[in-house]
């Protein structure tokens, strides 16, 4: 990408970084509540209130258009002291950042099943490792085609649109960042298709799954939701929520 490409693309990412009045689909968690359930290696989806979630969304047909990967407190001696997530940015690139940053969005926590401590570790370093990297400005120009305005594009087609980038593994969109974290570990996200012909029964009367994976250029923030090998996770659940201690409005 020359220089004046760069210049437009810089341009275009803050434009669309811009924040605008959304009708969220539901209400935020309390903070607190979603601090205290978060753990290292869970995936904060976000339904984001920017030009460029606009588009996300429409393409995805999901809720989500942003991503962000909880590595957890002090995860290294130099990010401050608040900063427990990991995001590729449209102007900052790859950074950390806090909680607060998404205290007044919907949002919702998909945990990865049956990790170590120690596979957690790598996945959660291996995003931290990304620090500093540059977020692809290609997805930005792709992006942009479909808010000036936004076409009429066929359901069947949307995510056929999202195959973006440029493939320079310097660079990364939010999706992408979280998928090459857990493809470091081989932990699944979203199969390419289904492999029923090699599917064969064991002698438990079990059928073995053959993953074949989607490449993570094609990941978007809704797979890791409706993943079946992630656990939805409801911070006012795990808080203790008891609907005896609920004030009814009149």
């Amino acid at each position: 990408m020359n220089r004046v490409a760069k210049s437009i693309g810089k341009w275009l990412a803050i434009y669309l970084s811009k924040e605008i009045e959304i009708n969220a689909t539901a209400p935020p968690s309390n903070p607190l509540h979603l601090q205290a359930t978060l753990r290292p290696g869970d995936i904060l989806l976000v339904e984001g209130n920017t030009r460029l979630s606009g588009a996300i969304k429409y393409l995805t047909q999901s809720t989500w258009s942003h991503a962000a990967l909880y590595v957890g407190m002090n995860f290294n001696s130099v990010a401050p002291e608040d900063h427990c997530l990991v995001e590729a940015d449209t102007v900052h690139g790859v950074r950390s950042t806090g909680l607060e940053k998404f205290v007044n969005l919907h949002t919702r926590i998909c945990r990865p099943i049956g990790l170590s401590e120690h596979e957690c570790a790598i996945v959660t370093q291996s995003a931290i490792d990304k620090i500093g990297d540059q977020y692809d400005l290609r997805n930005v120009f792709d992006l942009a085609r479909y808010l000036f305005p936004t076409p009429p594009v066929p359901t069947r087609f949307r995510r056929q649109l999202l195959s973006l980038g440029s493939g320079d593994p310097t660079r990364a969109i939010c999706s992408t960042l979280i998928a090459q974290a857990f493809e470091s570990i081989h932990y699944p996200i979203a199969p390419l298709k289904p492999n029923i012909s090699s599917l064969s029964t064991n002698e438990d009367g079990f059928m073995p799954e053959v993953f074949n994976p989607k490449h993570f250029s094609l990941l978007t923030p809704r797979d890791f939701d409706v993943s079946p090998y992630f656990a939805i996770i409801k911070p006012t659940v795990e808080c203790g929520f008891d609907f005896h201690n609920l004030e009814w409005g009149k």
